[in-house]
């Protein structure tokens, strides 16, 4: 009876140790390794001991399309960085108004830490203000975000805090957030009309402060 219990543990480690190890593998690099794949304007991105850092408002693109997805990665903010995650783009030339943008953005500047609470760091961007403001850390130390995408929800965890959580359904105005707010103008297109697969991207330098960025992941639900 022990050895059968004991053979018994022992396939259980071995599945469970098994299971980890393909969560792992399912991770991939967004931009390949080293950011070999990575699509940008020359000279508008480096890339440092594999940091990526922001030298000018360019943004970098990760081959394909996705849908369905966590996104994985860490961010260090300079004093005003204002950057963002998108997801969802479907024209990578006119990428503002055919996107989801999650804002990236030093809170604790004046600039930001009193602008909409939706141009706050967690924010999608002119349409949802994240539940917790200040969760970034501030300028010089890295922050954890992860983004979990499955069709039309969008959830948003930073360091450790879910701090946004979107049915794109909701927003069927391109004028007005449901809670009234008055949505950008330059971003008309209404959330409940945009496809939930296309390109992902990282904003770059937006203003006078960069930002960087590293173990940037992707894993297909």
């Amino acid at each position: 009876m022990k050895i059968i219990q004991l053979l018994l543990i022992s396939l259980v480690f071995c599945f469970g140790n098994l299971a980890c190890s393909n969560t792992e593998s399912n991770w991939n690099p967004l931009f390949g390794e080293e950011f070999s794949q990575a699509t940008y304007e020359t000279g508008s991105w480096e890339i440092q001991d594999n940091v990526l850092i922001a030298l000018e408002d360019k943004v970098i693109w990760a081959p394909g399309e996705h849908e369905n997805f966590v996104l994985d990665l860490e961010f260090k903010n300079e004093v005003g960085t204002n950057s963002g995650i998108i997801i969802y783009c479907t024209d990578e030339e006119n990428w503002i108004p055919n996107s989801v943008e999650i804002q990236i953005a030093d809170d604790y500047c004046e600039k930001w830490g009193e602008a909409r609470k939706d141009y706050q760091c967690g924010a999608i961007f002119g349409h949802l203000p994240a539940s917790e403001q200040k969760v970034v850390n501030e300028p010089g130390e890295w922050n954890k975000f992860q983004v979990t995408c499955k069709g039309q929800q969008i959830d948003i965890v930073l360091n450790g805090k879910k701090v946004t959580s979107m049915d794109m359904a909701e927003w069927t105005s391109g004028k007005t957030n449901p809670d009234g707010s008055e949505i950008p103008s330059w971003l008309p297109t209404p959330f409940a009309e945009l496809p939930t697969k296309g390109s992902i991207g990282i904003q770059g330098k937006h203003g006078d402060s960069s930002i960087s960025f590293r173990n940037v992941r992707i894993k297909t639900l």
